[in-house]
């Protein structure tokens, strides 16, 4: 098996999801616009910086999970994926994904965004395979805490090593595309890591690294 591995947030996106979830939420008027769009812009400041409490982080976005029935969630979700996130899937980046599935290659997307939001959008991309962030859930509702190990950093690595062993699999060639420096980790696993307009970070390192650089913008 070779496998193709895909970040997601400004990777195949032009855009942040988890970002603009929050930013939809606003829109709805369903949170206090200021004080969530502040804490909404300093966890963002501190993913980029590579500073990010995941599970403070997670408190805070999972909290309007907790407040509403699972069907009002549903259907601000569809809308979100029609009116947010499709005007920024990038044309090059479902190229690429078609470049690796005509060889045949197994497609997965790895990202820190929640599997609630992740997986419409990868699904809508045509991936079978997501690794994303679990919120936690009891009795068919949302409790506003992460299920086991996030996916984020080297989080992306142990929850790859154990869907693989999981699975039974032990791909003979991976590729792994990012934008940033927080999936280094990830980066150095893989047997072709390639920066996706990369963070200043990311790109610095790919440079010493000699590391393809490509651009899907």
């Amino acid at each position: 098996m070779k496998l193709a591995i895909f970040d997601l947030d400004h990777t195949l996106l032009s855009g942040d999801s988890d970002f603009e979830w929050g930013q939809y939420l606003i829109s709805l008027g369903v949170v206090e616009a200021e004080a969530f769009e502040r804490e909404n812009q300093r966890f963002f400041d501190h993913y980029r910086a590579g500073t990010l409490d995941i599970h403070a982080y997670a408190r805070f976005a999972f909290k309007p999970f907790t407040e509403h029935p699972m069907e009002t969630l549903n259907q601000w979700r569809a809308s979100f994926l029609k009116e947010r996130i499709l005007p920024v899937v990038r044309p090059r980046g479902r190229r690429l994904i078609e470049a690796h599935r005509a060889k045949a290659h197994e497609l997965m997307v790895i990202t820190s965004t929640n599997r609630f939001i992740a997986e419409p959008i990868t699904e809508f991309l045509g991936f079978r395979h997501l690794i994303a962030t679990e919120p936690a859930m009891l009795d068919g509702r949302f409790t506003g805490e992460i299920a086991g190990e996030p996916c984020l950093g080297a989080g992306k690595v142990l929850r790859l090593e154990a869907w693989l062993a999981e699975h039974g699999l032990e791909p003979e060639e991976t590729w792994f595309y990012s934008d940033s420096h927080n999936d280094l980790p990830l980066m150095k696993w893989a047997d072709h890591p390639i920066a996706v307009d990369p963070d200043k970070r990311l790109a610095g390192y790919a440079a010493q690294k000699g590391w393809p650089i490509i651009s899907l913008a």
